[in-house]
């Protein structure tokens, strides 16, 4: 029943990153929130787990593609966090934005991720310096080097920042993640993490500190 709601969803086909169909089945009042959807859902209504689902797929595989850094790993991370989703509806209490829920099932399982396959080499991996697809930012550390020592330049300072972002701490690492790519605020960081909103500050502050002081050769 679960995995065939997802595949009338579309979550095992389409891969990362590709433009999305349109959302089958009835137009949802654009009043209701996610969490009164969820609530729906909870209710047992399955389209608008379908709903769901085809909203956040795409953010939520380019969250599990940033922290996996495998195709294949994202597309089942991601499918996984809607299995959770489905199967915890009975529970599901509507106490907070339903985006700080869905994150949080989906860092503890890419936190997971990362400790069970921490000794693995990663099929495909992805530079945390290339732009998002969704919404083309990078980690703003600007090139001032001659344009013609750039490709030899770009090399290097996308393998540097891969390696200097994989090795912050844990939630150091997550917290940047969902800040520069899902576009997040801090005060849902904060939910994710379950940190005050000024701890969430200190902590990605302390993160882009870092990331600058190791890369400054590249600034």
């Amino acid at each position: 029943m679960d995995r065939g709601l997802l595949a009338m969803a579309g979550m095992s086909q389409a891969p990362p990153f590709e433009g999305e169909a349109a959302v089958s089945g009835e137009v949802r009042d654009d009043a209701l929130s996610d969490a009164q959807i969820m609530l729906q859902v909870k209710a047992g209504d399955d389209s608008a787990f379908e709903y769901l689902v085809q909203k956040y797929r795409r953010p939520m595989v380019n969250f599990m593609f940033r922290m996996a850094h495998n195709n294949a790993a994202a597309e089942d991370l991601a499918q996984e966090v809607f299995l959770r989703v489905y199967r915890s509806r009975e529970s599901y209490e509507a106490s907070a934005k339903f985006t700080t829920w869905l994150y949080r099932i989906a860092t503890n399982l890419a936190v997971n991720h990362a400790r069970d396959t921490r000794h693995e080499r990663p099929e495909n991996t992805v530079s945390l310096d290339e732009p998002d697809e969704e919404n083309g930012h990078t980690l703003d550390l600007p090139d001032r080097t001659p344009s013609a020592e750039e490709a030899i330049v770009r090399r290097e300072r996308v393998a540097a920042i891969r390696q200097r972002v994989q090795a912050l701490p844990e939630r150091q690492r997550i917290a940047v993640v969902m800040h520069k790519y899902q576009q997040m605020e801090y005060r849902q960081i904060a939910d994710v993490l379950k940190l005050s909103e000024s701890a969430t500050k200190s902590l990605l502050f302390r993160a882009y500190e870092t990331l600058r002081e190791q890369l400054k050769e590249f600034v």
